[in-house]
């Protein structure tokens, strides 16, 4: 029997102790806690040191993480981004019509969105990092869905406002909490195709969301006295909350407590990170929240990716302009739809490849966003000087491939950038960065006005500086972490 277990058996058998013996026995088994404690951190350290990379069960072992984040993550994501969206598509099939909405009306209904989705991430995010990922994420996409699915019922603009706060909120712990989980399984070099992955999701469910919710408007309208964008809200939620059931199955914890692996794969999978820097080693260490945040905000690396996302997200609400954008041409009903399909297909080609290229070229992160955002900067400038819409549309083609991969690969950047974080820092850190983030979004829905249509010269030209600021603020990060790495 260890001194430590002798003295916890003392505790259990002798419940007459003195209370000054007591306090004893306890400081003598903290003192043991302690000491084990640091022995298996020195043993993590040590073997880290002997780690031999890439070998055949690593690779097997990341594999095994593939299968069970990627698919669970990459469907969680796009019903996300549907929900998120589907009340732009309830809009035009007669939502507006029914619930007497104002162009004013329906840009709150957007903005309030945003504004629980900001304030409650990082709180959720402190909560994630002391709780099971694979029980927290599935019950508030539960709850989301079962919300969206309630907007079937409204008949009054201040319910559907009520409503999409709640969304909002419960919302907020999803997109921080995937960065935290691929931070927690994921090496530097690997970061890359996995973010690539988890935005080609909503790259796919802009290009056919639009599609999916046209079918299901149109062929569910009058079915039992139900109009078709009131189906939209039932469709949609149910498929949420049936995804997050199928992904409380699948979605995996951190690498120290999921169950699904063996005690060897979880060794492993702890090891490559702190061989690759990817993690502190102390992630079980509790800071205490207000410590943790504000270790966070005054990092200046946080500072500098918060801002330079906040760039990206900006500059990436020109998305919900496409169809507006294409309806330029003379193109109308369905065939703006279709039309706005290109767009998507060529971001989501350009994120593949430069995710899978950066992984190899890690180093050189920050000078490729820094190029996507010239090309999209460069982009924005032509559109602004050119009003033949044909030149246009090419144009924005090339503009939205730069934006949407270039959110992919700062989320990357950041992760690796604070994988040496304690995990509740880091947890904080990735939370802010992406409330911050999408902050930009409720000054962004209001750059494109239908008064400026059709050449939406400020637009346009708020993106161009944005997205010029932006390359400044890149090549500043990646100068900086050459310098200090750590």
């Amino acid at each position: 029997m260890t001194i430590r277990n002798f003295f916890r058996s003392n505790i259990s058998a002798d419940p007459t102790s003195a209370d000054d013996d007591h306090q004893f026995t306890r400081d003598v088994i903290a003192l043991q806690d302690a000491k084990a404690d640091s022995e298996h951190e020195e043993d993590l350290v040590q073997a880290a040191r002997e780690y031999v990379p890439n070998t055949e069960e690593e690779k097997k072992l990341v594999r095994k993480i593939d299968l069970y984040l990627l698919p669970t993550v990459f469907f969680m994501y796009l019903m996300s981004y549907m929900d998120r969206t589907n009340v732009g598509n309830a809009k035009v099939a007669g939502m507006a019509n029914d619930l007497n909405l104002s162009s004013s009306d329906y840009s709150i209904t957007l903005v309030v969105f945003f504004i629980g989705y900001v304030v409650c991430e990082v709180p959720s995010n402190m909560i994630l990092a002391r709780s099971r990922p694979s029980i927290f994420l599935p019950i508030i996409m539960t709850l989301w869905g079962f919300v969206t699915c309630m907007m079937a019922l409204i008949n009054d603009y201040k319910h559907l406002i009520a409503l999409r706060v709640i969304v909002g909120v419960l919302e907020s712990g999803f997109a921080p909490g995937i960065l935290l989980i691929f931070s927690s399984w994921y090496k530097k070099n690997e970061l890359s195709k996995r973010f690539g992955v988890y935005i080609s999701a909503s790259i796919l469910s802009g290009a056919f969301g639009g599609l999916l919710a046209g079918a299901i408007t149109s062929g569910l309208e009058g079915v039992h006295g139900i109009a078709g964008w009131k189906w939209l809200f039932i469709v949609e939620g149910a498929g949420t909350a049936g995804v997050a059931i199928f992904a409380a199955f699948f979605l995996l914890d951190f690498p120290a407590n999921e169950k699904k692996f063996t005690i060897r794969e979880r060794d492993l999978a702890t090891l490559r990170l702190i061989h690759d820097n990817a993690s502190s080693g102390n992630d079980d260490e509790h800071l205490g929240h207000l410590k943790a945040l504000r270790i966070a905000i005054s990092d200046w690396r946080v500072i500098l990716f918060t801002m330079a996302y906040m760039v990206i997200v900006g500059s990436a609400t020109l998305s919900y302009f496409y169809p507006t954008l294409v309806e330029g041409l003379g193109y109308s009903g369905a065939m703006i739809q279709y039309m706005t399909v290109p767009i998507y297909a060529v971001a989501f080609l350009c994120n593949s490849i430069t995710s899978v290229v950066l992984d190899k070229i890690t180093k050189y992160r920050g000078l490729v966003i820094a190029g996507w955002l010239t090309l999209a900067t460069i982009c924005s400038i032509i559109v602004c000087s050119s009003y033949n819409f044909t030149v246009r549309y090419v144009v924005l083609i090339f503009m939205a491939a730069g934006i949407w991969t270039c959110n992919a690969m700062t989320l990357a950047y950041a992760s690796s950038s604070f994988a040496h974080m304690n995990r509740e820092v880091k947890a904080i850190s990735l939370a802010f960065l992406n409330a911050m983030g999408n902050l930009a979004q409720i000054y962004g829905a209001y750059l494109f006005p239908s008064k400026d249509s059709p050449k939406y010269l400020m637009g346009f030209g708020v993106i161009s500086g944005m997205s010029g600021v932006g390359v400044i603020i890149f090549l500043i990060i990646y100068v900086l972490l050459k310098r200090y790495p750590k």
